[in-house]
């Protein structure tokens, strides 16, 4: 008797283990990456300020706070699972989130620099995209050299400074790992498919599309049809277009190329003016990227998994569960 008892202690003192690990984790990741203050982890997690700091100061004790928090939060690892089998990826990460509505920016962000840290190797050919979450990932890389690596960005957009420019990721990411760098010295969007062959037939950017047919890796994100997004908030793109390709059924975009939520194209003039590389170009990259999240931006996001059809998905784990049931 004495020894089922003892089992059975055994169980519950290791269950508790794992109660305590999977709030430790929690905690740490939304202080030290989604930037929470301690009283508002401790709402969140429904335990007290003084127990945060205790698993704060644990956390640390324990090695799990480095440049960056161990992965391994339980039920993230079974939505890697879940999204490889469903999808066909080759690798998911997927990172806890503090509430559905939270801005799941920054946590993504941290997950892709890690991801590229990890994943960047000599004589690599990148091609890359732009947006928020790409950017603010290059805070979660260290400065390094790695030996013949080329960045080549996928979309034009140099002409005009904003606040998020579409080439400005390709080579603050190039200088960071201190790579050569190809821009397309054109704008994001021209005036007409005349005005694009030119550019590329006689300004020299064929080069670039021929180069991107060489490419080993792409990182994308995506882009919801939200009124308040970069693309449409900074101009790129005017709320005129962005009401039609609702209109017409488009869920999202990757590189100003919209599709509706089973990954077809968009019928629509735009196309023939972005200055991006092709989409069938990027479908026949070995290694595809995507890293994208927000529980408002799971529609768009499913689409683009059809679309793009990614090799490696970094999300977080509440548009984890919204694929999952939009994939049902």
């Amino acid at each position: 008797m004495s020894r089922e008892v003892d089992a059975g202690d055994a169980t519950e003192r290791a269950g508790a283990g794992n109660r305590t690990r999977h709030l430790r984790l929690r905690a740490a990741w939304m202080y030290y990456v989604e930037d929470m203050r301690q009283n508002d982890i401790a709402e969140r997690l429904g335990v007290g300020r003084v127990t945060v700091v205790r698993l704060l100061s644990d956390a640390r004790e324990r090695g799990e706070i480095q440049f960056s928090i161990s992965r391994g939060v339980t039920e993230c690892v079974d939505l890697e699972r879940q999204l490889e089998l469903r999808f066909g990826l080759s690798e998911a990460v997927v990172v806890p989130l503090s509430a559905p509505d939270a801005d799941a920016t920054l946590p993504i962000s941290a997950a892709t620099g890690a991801y590229l840290a990890r994943h960047v190797a000599p004589g690599m050919k990148i091609g890359v995209g732009w947006g928020r979450t790409l950017l603010e990932s290059l805070a979660h890389m260290e400065e390094t050299s790695i030996s013949d690596v080329a960045v080549v960005s996928l979309l034009g957009g140099i002409t005009k400074v904003r606040r998020f420019n579409p080439s400005e990721f390709a080579w603050r990411f190039s200088r960071l790992i201190q790579a050569e760098c190809y821009l397309m010295t054109a704008p994001a969007i021209v005036d007409s498919p005349q005005t694009r062959q030119t550019l590329i037939e006689r300004c020299g950017l064929a080069e670039m599309f021929e180069i991107a047919k060489t490419l080993d890796t792409v990182l994308l994100s995506v882009g919801a049809l939200d009124k308040a997004g970069t693309a449409y908030r900074d101009g790129f793109v005017s709320d005129a277009v962005r009401r039609s390709m609702i209109d017409h059924g488009a869920v999202g975009e990757v590189l100003f190329n919209y599709f509706d939520a089973n990954g077809q194209q968009i019928e629509h003039a735009i196309h023939d003016c972005v200055m991006n590389v092709p989409v069938a170009t990027l479908r026949g990259v070995a290694n595809r990227i995507m890293a994208s999240g927000g529980i408002a931006k799971a529609h768009a996001l499913f689409g683009a998994i059809n679309f793009i059809k990614p090799t490696v998905l970094i999300t977080d784990e509440h548009a984890a569960r919204r694929l999952l049931a939009l994939a049902r």
